[in-house]
């Protein structure tokens, strides 16, 4: 999700709604004419203007399409999952300069959250909140726990679709001079499969699964908590402990062991919130393959 649609979509909007404006004001060829024989722009901006306009006020307060493009969030999301956001859930903001011109909510425990990446906000990243502001978030071997209260976590047998475990991996270049086949990549995946393990978290009131990979423990590997919480963070990762700023979340992706998120950068302002994820709509296998509607449902 590297890409603002907005970008095109509000000047583009703008510049059509300014010349409709000045016509129905000063110039009026439509009206003079007759449509079909005013200026090109002029055809344009009647034609073109209500439309965009539409879709400008639905994208940037209440429903915006988002397609996943990574792993980070199995298995409640896939690579190619398309989703629908909520843009009302945290606030109604204005496009392009993203400020809250009315408070609407804020987000809660367990919330899947899509949000402008603090490092570079022209990306837009998708984690589960964990921490809300004033929240101190720890982890020891394997335990989860938000102000001194674990997270009540299940170990569950949960069977991964083998279609959907072949597209962990994206198959392409992954470094000067190396590219992965689509057989490397899926093979890649279903070896990751077998060292999957999955656990059932209820936070709040969502109730999810979350995967972690026998052997391994990403944490170990993130600067931030080093950083952040070398009073309490252990060297291999496995215990460490954070207290959330004001005005800021702190997230993590369901694919604990495979999610560059809050434990590898820190914290996500406000500010950077663009809304909630609450539907998936689509999938779309990777190539030429015709999209899917197995997966539509709501998120949790």
């Amino acid at each position: 999700m590297d890409f603002d649609f907005n970008l095109i979509l509000v000047p583009l909007t703008l510049g059509l709604g300014l010349i409709w404006l000045l016509d129905k004001l000063a110039l009026k060829q439509r009206k003079t004419r007759g449509p079909g024989e005013e200026n090109l722009l002029v055809r344009w901006a009647y034609d073109f203007f209500p439309v965009l306009a539409v879709v400008l006020i639905v994208r940037s307060f209440l429903i915006e399409p988002f397609n996943i493009p990574s792993s980070s969030m199995v298995p409640t999301l896939y690579t190619g999952d398309f989703i629908a956001v909520n843009k009302f859930a945290y606030g109604v903001r204005l496009p392009l300069t993203y400020s809250k011109v009315i408070d609407t909510g804020d987000p809660e425990h367990g919330d899947v959250a899509v949000f402008r990446y603090p490092e570079n906000p022209s990306v837009h990243y998708i984690k589960r909140v964990i921490g809300l502001p004033g929240d101190t978030v720890s982890y020891d071997n394997g335990t989860l726990a938000i102000n001194g209260t674990e997270v009540k976590t299940e170990s569950v047998d949960f069977a991964a679709n083998p279609e959907l475990t072949s597209q962990l991996y994206p198959a392409g270049q992954i470094a000067p001079g190396e590219v992965l086949t689509d057989a490397e990549a899926m093979r890649m995946g279903q070896l990751e499969e077998e060292q999957a393990q999955y656990f059932k978290e209820t936070q709040g009131e969502h109730e999810h699964l979350v995967r972690y990979l026998k052997g391994m423990n990403s944490s170990q590997y993130a600067p931030f908590l080093q950083q952040q919480a070398s009073e309490v963070v252990s060297s291999a990762g496995n215990q460490w402990r954070i207290t959330v700023p004001e005005n800021e979340y702190f997230v993590m992706g369901d694919n604990r062991d495979r999610s560059l998120d809050g434990r590898f950068w820190g914290f996500v302002p406000d500010k950077n919130l663009a809304g909630k994820a609450v539907y998936i709509w689509m999938h779309k296998p990777p190539g030429l393959s015709m999209p899917t509607f197995d997966r539509n449902g709501s998120i949790d």
